[in-house]
């Protein structure tokens, strides 16, 4: 009986958070109401989402009441940019994901209870809650992580990137032919971006490092931003590049090479845990019985 008053009561509840979502729907920001009487049109974003799946069906009728909470965050919006998904799919997501972690403790405590072993109350109760928390969750933490691993593949790209320019400097190459060519020889996800930057610098009839600046700013590298610095004052003041380009990468690699050793030694670090617990159960497994024979002697 308790059961199915909960679900009767989450089924209310949402049918009335859905209508009233629908009689009062959320109000645009004052940021989007000032960027539509701006004439100037926004720069279109070079890094361009993609769709998703059944989650994004289950939970898109919620997304507008996730938008008029403020979210998805600034963080998590440039997390998404990197990882090229729509702020709407990711909302779809966490909505499906909460409600599926909220619905199947009560879809199992209703079978155990059909076969007359249901469970107290308040253990569904406590589970579903927190499935549907770790559910909403969830996709926050994989964005994250996925952005972190592109960005860090970026560097590395860039790194290569630079050497083909330096290169291609040394044999007579202008600057503009020197970045596409290094950028059409690359392959792998970063030097897609590369090359639809430039693709888009050359459309726009702007220069190269304007587009690359932007790349910059939405991927959130300030490696990228700096590259886009150097080669516009090699454009503007002269100044020398090729050196300042050989310097750059030097720098990446040995900041790539910091990392590696980083991630490395943290590996070894988490590698310790296990042959401890490990050491301490066998510890425990020799030492037990002796322990027994003393406390029961005594």
């Amino acid at each position: 009986m308790t059961v199915t008053l909960a679900v009767l009561g989450t089924g209310t509840g949402l049918g009335l958070w859905s209508l009233l979502v629908w009689l009062a729907p959320p109000r645009p920001g004052l940021s989007d109401l000032i960027a539509r009487l701006d004439p100037d049109p926004p720069k279109q974003p070079l890094l361009l989402p993609k769709g998703g799946g059944w989650a994004v069906r289950l939970g898109t009728p919620f997304t507008a009441a996730l938008r008029s909470l403020g979210l998805p965050h600034r963080d998590v919006e440039k997390d998404l940019a990197v990882t090229e998904r729509s702020a709407d799919v990711h909302l779809a997501e966490k909505a499906a994901l909460a409600l599926t972690g909220l619905v199947l403790p009560v879809a199992v405590e209703l079978i155990l209870a059909a076969g007359g072993r249901a469970l107290p109350w308040p253990v569904p109760a406590s589970v579903a809650l927190a499935l549907a928390v770790s559910g909403f969750m969830l996709p926050d933490l994989t964005v994250r992580a996925q952005a972190q691993r592109r960005r860090e593949a970026f560097r590395h790209a860039l790194s290569a990137y630079l050497n083909l320019i330096h290169i291609l400097l040394a044999g007579g190459a202008g600057v503009d032919a020197a970045l596409h060519d290094a950028a059409r020889t690359g392959q792998g996800w970063a030097f897609q971006q590369l090359r639809g930057a430039l693709n888009t610098a050359r459309l726009t009839r702007s220069s190269p490092w304007t587009a690359l600046e932007q790349l910059g700013e939405e991927l959130e590298l300030a490696e990228l931003t700096e590259l886009a610095a150097v080669l516009s004052l090699a454009a503007t003041e002269g100044s020398k590049i090729r050196a300042s380009l050989a310097t750059k990468a030097a720098a990446l690699r040995s900041q790539d090479g910091a990392a590696v050793e980083g991630q490395a030694n943290a590996a070894t670090e988490r590698m310790a845990l296990p042959g401890m617990l490990m050491a301490f159960g066998f510890v425990i497994f020799v030492f037990y019985p002796a322990l027994n024979q003393i406390t029961a002697s005594l």
